[in-house]
């Protein structure tokens, strides 16, 4: 197994990501607020929504970074060239990041439209 940068850096936002997403469980911001959060146009529509977004994001960002830190350990084990390891590594980041938002966006969607009916 050889620490290579790119991998190292995975196995580091993976357990910032896992921290995090433990810390906003932990502390959620109570109040619609700027600076700490899951903050986007569809979590800040209501405090009803930012609540369900706090709760769903954080356990959602603990599994992306759980992901995160796995494949790169799995990424540890091969012996890339420097360039094929950088395109898995990013992507592999990207691709993690990508489905957090594109479910939490969906959650809180489908959150809001369920407050709606009620």
């Amino acid at each position: 197994m050889q620490l290579t940068p790119i991998f190292v850096a995975i196995i580091i936002a993976g357990v910032v990501f896992f921290l995090a997403g433990i810390m906003i469980l932990i502390f959620p911001p109570n109040k619609i607020n700027n600076l700490y959060g899951y903050r986007t146009k569809n979590s800040m529509k209501s405090q009803s929504s930012w609540n369900f977004a706090q709760k769903f994001s954080g356990w959602e960002i603990i599994k992306s970074g759980i992901i995160l830190f796995i494949c790169s350990l799995v990424g540890l084990q091969f012996d890339f060239s420097q360039k094929f390891e950088l395109l898995v590594g990013l992507s592999v980041l990207i691709v993690v990041v990508s489905i957090f938002l594109l479910r939490t966006e969906q959650a809180i969607k489908k959150h809001a439209l369920t407050e709606k009916q009620l």
